[in-house]
């Protein structure tokens, strides 16, 4: 491969292929750490000395913000200072300790973003306590198993969640003996806890359990800082154990990248917290605020109310994933497709303009200053009016909609690519690097990373455009998953860590994500699908929100359910003169049925798909897939196994269908 600009450096060759291993490309490493990766510097041990010495250099700094409701209005953000947040931690894991709680014993933290879940972690941290996010959203019964399986001995919970963690106490009683409200708890609750021999705790009641004169136990890097469980997409969760001196790292290769390429967080930054911290990405964010002195505002919980939360905080720093920023993309595209001819085009023109400086080169601030004010200040205010970094994860962000924000948002814009297993962010592109725009970008400071071939797919990473399954190696990896060696010897093999996700090298030295090794079947004339590729395809049709494709070797074409844009099937409706007064109807009109799956084998014609990869019948699903049925991970992500069971009678009744050419 021959680098143009080169962002990222060879310190290793590649290999051949033998007999019992693939073929693997070159490692390559980012031209910030071409001498050697970031290391932990010998002075910090655990996370907790972040909040310690920011605590130190700006107590009275607001640090937790949250906004309350009252009876018919929901208030200003009210704030914590450091030093009020660093002496509740302190009290909070002195508690722990009065209630036997000792350095390498497991912390349940169970509810959604607030000032008590970053206290509690902090706590933990303060105690070399391992704290262990529980969450619902990994399936029906994922609370109790992660409290059995990493025998959490106490548990902090959001109020509202405080019965269903009774409910389970039955089947979990042996490893649980204190739950902590995040707020009150009933004195019904209590006594239903005592009677499974388990202690429950107002906040208030517990706070008075610690004091701030307490000793605190030594720490090592080696501590295991959380495990975390990731949902996968098939199986039981997984419970990835991180330690200290990956978690660490992660902040400082954050803060590197900042540095070098933008510009590092400081105690002027605002970031606002609503993704949740029970995943790696906010986690890490939030500590890297915490590290740099920043001020962090919670959103109040309900999507509804997510872009007022925004307006009122008017934060710096905004983590988002693509759904949320789709969302934004929508709405300012609507305002603008109202706003008539003329003002729709002069954004245009200011659009097509800045876009030109851009590619050539210039940083985002400097490409059009007047057309920032003149035209694009608006949308900067629908952010709040503050916003200069706008960082995407968790799934690829489609590239019109990066192009819009890089464009029109007035912030930095910089895409990343990460996995729990990698203590989050991995890759990320450059913010200021127009041409990593649609890429995952270089490798984080803290990772080398590699190709290797695929050949069952297609994939050579030894080509002149190398493609392979992205593998990793360096200081920001887990350390295995817990008491699963056998899981943790398939993705580890040789000190590299296999992703699973399939990546194309740029020339530039930015990685692609372009497929997934797992989502690959035969079907019975031999060919192989890989179905992510095909469904990524199926997307760019603008009928639809959401698609899953589904094949396998008994069968010699593919089906899927699809969930479509309401609005654009309605007006199809409204032209076709057929009724709209009832959605689900609308989805079994075999007239509907058939307009999107020949818009839909349309736009795969379009995008090159090969005739096996075609739909041949389509079921049409009112209602978006999500995780209260278990169809989608906490990312988003399809649960396979779960759609095929779900829909397991719809995917008969297309192949019969199908067959019957009755479509």
């Amino acid at each position: 491969m021959r680098m143009e600009e080169a962002y990222i450096v060879k310190v290793e060759e590649g290999r051949e292929a033998s007999h019992d291993k693939p073929s693997a490309g070159p490692v390559y490493r980012c031209i910030y750490a071409k001498d050697s990766l970031l290391h932990l510097p010998p002075h910090l041990d655990s996370p907790w000395q972040f909040f310690r010495d920011s605590a130190s250099k700006y107590p009275s700094k607001a640090m937790l913000g949250r906004r309350q409701k009252s009876e018919s209005e929901v208030d200003p953000y009210k704030w914590l200072t450091y030093q009020e947040a660093y002496e509740t931690a302190i009290r909070i894991g002195s508690a722990m300790s009065s209630r036997g709680v000792n350095p390498g014993d497991h912390c349940g933290i169970y509810g959604i973003n607030c000032p008590e879940w970053i206290i509690t972690m902090e706590a933990c941290n303060s105690h070399s306590v391992t704290y262990v996010p529980l969450y619902d959203t990994l399936g029906p019964n994922a609370v109790e198993f992660i409290i059995n399986h990493a025998q959490v001995s106490i548990a902090f919970v959001q109020e509202n969640k405080i019965p269903s963690i009774l409910s389970c106490l039955g089947q979990c009683s042996s490893n649980l003996k204190t739950i902590v409200s995040f707020g009150n708890v009933l004195t019904a609750q209590k006594k239903v806890a005592e009677e499974h021999g388990t202690s429950c705790f107002s906040w208030e009641e517990f706070l008075q359990l610690g004091n701030l004169d307490c000793d605190l136990p030594p720490k090592k890097k080696t501590d295991i800082c959380t495990i975390m469980y990731t949902s996968g997409t098939t199986g039981e969760p997984k419970g990835v154990i991180i330690k200290n001196e990956a978690f660490m790292a992660e902040v400082l290769s954050i803060d590197q990248i900042l540095h070098l390429t933008d510009k590092a967080a400081s105690e002027d930054d605002v970031y606002f917290s609503f993704l949740p911290l029970a995943h790696v990405y906010d986690q890490i964010m939030e500590t890297y605020c915490i590290y740099r002195g920043a001020s962090i505002g919670f959103w109040q919980g309900d999507v509804r109310y997510l872009m007022e939360d925004v307006q009122v905080l008017k934060p710096t720093i905004f983590c988002g994933v693509p759904r949320v920023f789709d969302r934004v993309y929508a709405g300012i595209n609507s305002k603008i497709s109202s706003g008539g001819a003329l003002r729709s085009a002069l954004f245009q023109y200011a659009y097509n303009y800045k876009l030109g400086y851009l590619e050539k080169g210039l940083p985002q601030d400097k490409a059009a200053p007047f057309f920032d004010r003149l035209v694009f200040d608006k949308i900067k205010q629908g952010l709040g009016g503050r916003v200069r970094l706008l960082l995407s994860g968790a799934a690829p962000l489609p590239r019109h909609i990066e192009e819009f924000l890089r464009i029109t948002s007035g912030a930095t814009l910089a895409q990343g690519y990460g996995l729990t297993e990698s203590c989050g962010g991995c890759f990320t592109a450059l913010g200021n690097v127009f041409s990593m725009m649609g890429t995952v970008g270089v490798p984080m400071t803290t990772i080398e990373a590699r190709l290797e071939s695929v050949p069952e797919m297609g994939y050579d990473a030894l080509s002149s455009e190398p493609r392979g399954e992205i593998c990793l190696r360096g200081t920001t990896l887990f350390s295995g998953y817990h008491k699963r060696e056998d899981l943790t010897e398939e993705v580890m093999v040789d000190g590299w860590f296999h992703t699973g996700d399939i990546g194309e090298w740029q020339p530039n030295g930015a990685m692609k994500i372009i497929d997934r090794k797992k989502n690959i079947f035969k079907l019975s004339q031999g060919e192989y699908v890989s179905v992510e590729n095909i469904e990524n395809k199926y997307l760019r049709c603008p009928l639809i929100t959401s698609i899953w494709v589904y094949g396998n070797s008994f069968e010699s074409f593919l089906v899927a359910v699809v969930v479509p844009d309401r609005k654009a099937l309605e007006d199809w409706a409204v032209k076709h003169n057929s009724s709209t007064d009832d959605f689900k109807s609308l989805c079994e009109n075999l007239k509907a049925r058939k307009y999107i799956l020949d818009e839909l084998n349309s736009t795969g014609q379009k995008h090159q798909l090969r005739g096996f990869e075609m739909l041949k019948a389509i079921h049409l699903e009112p209602a978006p897939f999500d995780m209260e049925r278990d169809l989608i991970t906490p990312t988003f992500k399809l649960k396979r196994p779960q759609l095929l069971k779900y829909y397991k009678d719809c995917i008969e009744e297309l192949y019969k269908e199908a067959k019957g050419t009755k479509v």
